[in-house]
């Protein structure tokens, strides 16, 4: 479902501060006119750790109303308190979302042990697909591939979007993750040497 190209949505905002929904209906039906795979709404690019819950949850309703089942939406949706994701997620998926874009605990550095206890809860409490963004340059922590291989046993942890920007951990990762795990680019520097690996997106 979540493979191709998926643009990052940015948020746009009105001079007031306030959440530009014209401007965003606009930029989502010309990402769809111009044959995106899928959306991601409230990702970093869409400046999620600033929104609030209710501008957080009505970016995502504007991006399902325009998507309108034409291309799926991965609804950003992390944090480092797991029972706030959890709950951000309950209300994604009220919602209509296709799938959750789950970053790793930022400032916490969770153990590996932790992060597998943090996707646990949070995909035990949704329905929908989820993929692991992996950005350490962002959060302070990386993913290393044997700790991915354990979310990946979780069965709706079903890729992971990866932005270490280390080939060589890229690479790694395609050894022991199974075949049907999408492995998605992060970087846009890197994106083709990531699919030569086996990315699909």
């Amino acid at each position: 479902m979540f493979q191709g190209c998926g643009t990052a949505l940015v948020t746009p905002f009105k001079t007031d501060q306030s959440l530009d929904e014209e401007t965003l209906r606009r930029l989502i039906r010309r990402q769809i006119e111009g044959g995106i795979h899928f959306l991601v709404p409230c990702g970093t690019t869409g400046e999620n750790p600033t929104l609030t819950r209710k501008e957080h949850l009505r970016v995502v309703e504007i991006t399902l109303e325009e998507a309108k089942g034409k291309v799926p939406v991965l609804a950003g949706c992390g944090g480092n308190n797991t029972r706030e994701v959890i709950s951000l997620a309950k209300d994604l998926e009220a919602l209509g979302a296709d799938g959750l874009l789950v970053v790793t605990p930022y400032y916490n550095k969770p153990t590996p042990d932790g992060l597998v206890e943090h996707f646990g809860a949070v995909a035990r409490a949704t329905r929908l697909p989820i993929v692991v963004y992996n950005v350490p340059g962002r959060t302070g922590l990386n993913v290393d591939p044997p700790t991915l291989a354990r979310l990946a046993q979780i069965e709706t942890v079903i890729g992971v979007k990866e932005a270490s920007g280390n080939i060589s951990q890229m690479a790694h990762i395609f050894q022991l993750v199974p075949k049907d795990f999408a492995v998605l680019s992060g970087d846009d520097s890197v994106t083709l040497p990531l699919i030569a690996l086996g990315g699909v997106g």
